[in-house]
């Protein structure tokens, strides 16, 4: 199974200037807990909502700073034709639960994401499914 079977497409990022109430709004309309952060639509980094609550509010920033001061600049990814049991492998590796895709190596246009719950929901496999369990308890 590829990630194109399993990720999430049309991906939307907010513009770096946005606000982290901004993001959280986002987030909260589209019951997610991650989003990309862009800039002239090339992606600069990716906020969690994690990092809203540890980066942001619990460093004092308030909800009209803007989401560039939280967000994690190094952005990991994968790409839309990997085999999914190599991204849990990655995501395991990385110790996170969500990564960016993109559509190959050479374009890197930003297409998509992937995460544990993606491939989990689309899960039929007791072997993959005890790798996504295992990636389960590492992920920060």
């Amino acid at each position: 199974m590829q990630v194109k079977d399993v990720m999430t497409d049309k991906p939307e990022y907010l513009e770096a200037s946005a606000t982290i109430r901004e993001a959280a709004i986002r987030m909260q309309e589209h019951n997610r807990g991650f989003t990309a952060i862009g800039e002239r639509e090339k992606l600069v980094g990716v906020v969690t909502d994690r990092d809203i609550a540890l980066r942001g509010i619990g460093k004092g920033k308030t909800p009209d700073d803007p989401i560039s001061s939280v967000m994690s600049g190094k952005v990991l990814y994968c790409y839309q034709d990997d085999e999914v049991t190599s991204v849990l492998q990655n995501m395991q590796d990385q110790g996170v639960q969500r990564l960016a895709v993109l559509n190959n190596g050479k374009n890197k246009d930003f297409v998509g994401v992937v995460a544990l719950s993606d491939i989990a929901e689309k899960c039929k496999d007791t072997d993959l499914a005890q790798r996504i369990a295992n990636c389960c308890r590492t992920y920060h």
